[in-house]
């Protein structure tokens, strides 16, 4: 085989395999998230495949050329229908997540990679004018650098300008371009590819209506919701981010309406700065004129998506395309309430934003006595681990808080929480009956 062509077979081999795992990591995030305990066992479950197509790709003796070609057949079967968005929402649906996932990491993800796996070792018995550890050498420089510009532009480029269907629907056409470089196909096999590539139109053509991006799948759904009228549900990642309806006013979700009652009554906020993490629907400002309102959320397109789809009119506010972190970090401004609602699906913050570290930069985006309001997703009697946690780690930052659960009987539970950035107080003691000051404190209380 001439290097060139053999350095551009495992410059595809690699730039699919590894795009297949960020594919893969991206098609989790609606119904797994997108935290360490999916992300850790996924990457390593994808290089053990790897390493164990290294081992089988070794073993090979004869038909070299045969082998790879079938191989790349079969990847791109597996990536251009396994990883498209309907065929991974329909593993998902109605299976336990768990199962779920393990389908898919075994059934799909882990034999295209281990099929991938095997090209390095087999076409490097194809140079033996070279010395073998040359050969070696150069080819992996070629299936690394595909995998580093696989990673690159198609989290950066593709997914971003044209959505994940494209990402998918690419790798899988340059694996039937591979396979047909690895050798000349006979008509069977030309029909075989010629039908792997229609079917993998068929499947990520048909997402082209899907509105996903690098950061999520958005979708609006008809819903019904008691006294409202005609409302629809702003879907990201599988879980209703929002709602609206077509009254006038219109009505929110509960917690949004719950949030907007806490800004503009109980705290009065007219002609104040307020800063939402997260954008959800945008709701939080529909019709509201009396203050300003700055969202940031990671995903550039969101915006877009909901003027378009969802709300039908223009946000009211500014838009910043940024991580949530690394913005309260950043920012000079000074808000005079922070609202953090984070998901990236059902009950999944990143984690990078449930930190103790991140409450205290939210802190430090208020202005003296501002109020900060989390939206959460917990448990109805606040008794899982991750409750109990995840609401001390926010009063270690901002001391005492409220905290109101608005379906207490619930399973899960939208959870408000409201604390004012207060300068730190006296230290906090318990009354017991040998030294009760109770009436002492409550005499010097306001």
């Amino acid at each position: 085989m001439p290097p060139r062509l053999l350095f551009a077979i495992v410059f595809i081999e690699g730039y699919c395999s590894l795009g297949a795992e960020i594919i893969a990591l991206r098609r989790l995030i609606p119904h797994v998230g997108s935290s360490i305990v999916v992300t850790a066992p996924t990457i390593g479950l994808f290089l053990l495949a790897l390493a164990l197509g290294y081992y089988s790709g070794s073993r090979v003796a004869v038909d070299y050329r045969k082998v790879v070609a079938r191989n790349f057949m079969i990847s791109a079967a597996l990536m251009g229908a396994g990883l498209a968005g309907g065929s991974v929402n329909a593993i998902f649906s109605g299976t336990q997540a768990g199962l779920a996932y393990l389908i898919f990491i075994g059934g799909i993800l882990c034999p295209l990679a281990w099929l991938l796996g095997q090209t390095v070792p087999i076409l490097t018995n194809l140079t033996l004018a070279q010395r073998s550890g040359e050969a070696a050498g150069r080819a992996l420089y070629w299936s690394t650098l595909g995998s580093f510009l696989g990673s690159v532009t198609l989290s950066l480029v593709v997914m971003q300008m044209f959505g994940v269907w494209a990402a998918v629907l690419l790798g899988a056409l340059m694996l039937v371009a591979g396979a047909a470089l690895v050798q000349r196909p006979r008509p069977f096999a030309a029909t075989l590819l010629a039908a792997i590539a229609a079917l993998s139109l068929g499947a990520n053509l048909g997402d082209r209506q899907r509105a996903d991006t690098a950061y999520a799948d958005y979708e609006v759904q008809s819903v019904t919701r008691g006294g409202m009228v005609a409302p629809r549900a702003f879907v990201v990642n599988n879980q209703h981010a929002s709602v609206i309806d077509d009254s006038q006013p219109p009505n929110h979700a509960r917690y949004v309406q719950h949030m907007r009652r806490i800004l503009l009554d109980d705290l009065g906020f007219v002609g104040r700065d307020v800063l939402v993490l997260g954008a959800g629907g945008f709701t939080l400002s529909q019709g509201e004129a009396l203050n300003r309102y700055t969202y940031v959320d990671i995903d550039p397109a969101i915006r877009a998506i909901a003027e378009r789809d969802f709300l039908r009119e223009p946000i009211r506010g500014e838009f910043i395309a940024a991580d949530a972190r690394r913005f309260v970090v950043d920012t000079k401004k000074r808000y005079d309430a922070v609202v953090v609602d984070v998901y990236s699906s059902r009950t999944s913050i990143p984690g990078h934003l449930v930190t103790r570290e991140f409450w205290l930069d939210t802190r430090h985006a208020l202005k003296p006595g501002g109020a900060m309001l989390a939206n959460l997703i917990l448990d109805g009697q606040l008794a899982s681990p991750y409750a109990r946690n995840l609401l001390a780690t926010i009063e270690s930052a901002y001391g005492r808080c409220a905290v109101e659960v608005l379906r207490k009987s619930a399973p899960r539970s939208n959870v408000i929480v409201t604390c004012i950035a207060n300068e730190g107080g006296d230290a906090t003691g318990i009354y017991v009956d040998e030294r009760n000051l109770a009436d002492v404190d409550s005499a010097r209380s306001p």
